[in-house]
């Protein structure tokens, strides 16, 4: 494990990815969010819009709305993902084949500059740098923070088009997002 804090006081930059494709994915997103907003652990700095994303792995299954939500936290990473995974179960997903439909997914793309492997988390997320659906939310949010010496809009440029992805903004969704959350979608 190593990497530092950067925000003082204790608290940690996190991003976050989300993901749905089975039911209301915008609602499920929304509700995920609303949850962690209204956990005293837990400040959301920035919001990206939702995106409407072809499926990566499985692909024979609903397109994905997906966006990018950054933290910050007082818990350590591992409370973290206990965390989002409690809400996801809270929001109704049931596990499935890795890759396949979902009701939410959330992951933990980043925890401050930290590089950890541990069971059941590494970080930063080793798809990060592989997935358009990741990098094009955080680009709205954080272009230019340096993940592992690299940052979001590098990435995203380096990607090639042709096995990266579609990933198309939803307007309509994030206007639901924006009415759920007013004047706090992009940097907060």
């Amino acid at each position: 494990m190593s990497g530092s804090r950067s925000n003082g006081a204790g608290m940690a930059e996190v991003g976050l990815g989300l993901g749905a494709n089975l039911g209301d994915r915008g609602g499920a997103i929304i509700s995920a969010l609303q949850a962690l907003d209204a956990m005293s652990s837990v400040r959301l700095t920035a919001l990206s819009g939702l995106y409407r994303t072809a499926p990566w792995g499985l692909t024979d299954q609903p397109d994905f709305l997906n966006m990018a939500a950054l933290i910050e936290t007082e818990l350590q990473p591992l409370e973290v993902l206990k965390t989002v995974k409690a809400l996801e179960l809270a929001s109704g997903r049931r596990v499935r084949e890795r890759w396949g439909p979902r009701e939410i997914d959330i992951d933990l793309l980043f925890y401050d500059n930290l590089e950890l492997v541990s069971d059941g988390l590494v970080l930063p997320h080793p798809g990060l740098f592989q997935r358009r659906f990741v990098l094009a939310p955080l680009v709205e949010i954080c272009p230019d923070r340096p993940i592992l010496g690299r940052t979001p809009v590098r990435g995203l440029s380096d990607l090639p088009g042709e096995t990266s992805g579609e990933v198309v903004p939803d307007p309509l969704e994030t206007h639901r997002l924006a009415l759920a959350f007013p004047g706090r979608v992009g940097r907060i």
